[in-house]
């Protein structure tokens, strides 16, 4: 259990559904959005748009507001970066995860993003790069080490197996990539890909088409949750929000935000910047596409099955998938 004092800085955060849809009659909460874009993908896409534009809406309005009291600071991040704080602290938080690593060409433009986000901060922890993650599908988060050895136990190599090696035969696609932020930490979010400049027919065996686009991230992310359902498990994610995100750094100090100017700076930095994603990753209409702007779940390695005290990317591997 977290110390009673110690205030976490996602209880601090609302992680609320902005795309308009309601899950909370569903027992697989992703089917919910599937069936209300009527398992279209484009719509799917649009939605997944609207969540994110949303919040980054949102969340200026906060951070901008007179009202502004100060970010959110990870009071766990802090003492583990910083151990005079409390000398001998550790994370108590254990958890069991299927994350998404991202490729070399994700990984490469995720370290451009950092490098020009400490130009304005340069107090902001920044993910390392080999600790980059997008969360398929969080089974539970916050317990302790011998439980959550019951849920691996429980749901068993085969069931692992398939998890992990499950992107090699269903790959989403996802494109678009953009900045999110809010008081707590920036991530790199993407949508889910609808048959952007992709050809109609396959020519080669390894040629996407749009038909291959129609198995969305959001399809993954809610096949998972079947599998592992399947087994018993109760699927305990702290949030099921339409969101593919990979969070790139947290904020640990007030001072890179500490007047109403530097925070203006810091939200102008961030738009400029996904202005310039937009203009130099996200497919063009009439333009050549721009393969190191998109991710197809599964290149390099498969999913990885990891448990531990991982919040900021650590934790050991269980089982990790094959990758392509």
């Amino acid at each position: 259990m977290a110390p009673p004092l110690l205030e976490l800085a996602d209880s601090q955060n609302k992680f609320e559904d902005l795309s308009g849809v309601n899950s909370s009659a569903y027992s697989n909460p992703y089917d919910a959005l599937i069936e209300a874009c009527e398992d279209n993908p484009t719509k799917l896409q649009a939605r997944y748009s609207t969540h994110r534009s949303s919040r980054n809406a949102q969340q200026k309005a906060k951070l901008l507001s007179p009202d502004f009291s100060g970010l959110i600071l990870d009071p766990i991040l802090q003492r583990l970066m910083i151990p005079s704080i409390e000398p001998g602290f550790k994370d108590f938080r254990h958890c069991l995860v299927f994350w998404a690593r991202p490729p070399a060409h994700i990984r490469s433009l995720v370290n451009k993003l950092q490098q020009e986000s400490l130009k304005l901060a340069p107090n902001l922890w920044l993910m390392p790069l080999q600790n980059l993650h997008l969360t398929a599908l969080e089974l539970t988060h916050s317990l302790t080490q011998p439980e959550i050895d019951a849920i691996i136990s429980h749901l068993g190599n085969s069931t692992a197996e398939a998890m992990t090696d499950y992107t090699y035969s269903h790959r989403a696609r996802l494109i678009k990539p953009m900045i999110s932020y809010d008081g707590a930490a920036l991530a790199l979010s993407f949508l889910p890909a609808a048959g952007e400049l992709l050809p109609c027919e396959k020519s080669e065996p390894e040629v996407r088409t749009q038909e291959d686009d129609r198995f969305t991230y959001h399809h993954l992310r809610r096949d998972l949750f079947n599998i592992a359902s399947k087994t018993g498990v109760s699927v305990d994610s702290r949030y099921v929000v339409p969101s593919s995100h990979i969070t790139i750094g947290r904020f640990l100090t007030q001072d890179d935000h500490d007047t109403p100017e530097k925070m203006v700076n810091w939200i102008k930095k961030i738009e400029q910047l996904n202005a310039w994603l937009e203009e130099e990753y996200w497919p063009k209409e009439n333009g050549k596409r721009r393969e190191d702007g998109e991710w197809i779940v599964g290149q390099e390695k498969g999913l990885d099955f990891r448990e531990g005290t991982l919040w900021y990317g650590g934790g050991n591997t269980i089982r990790i998938g094959k990758g392509f």
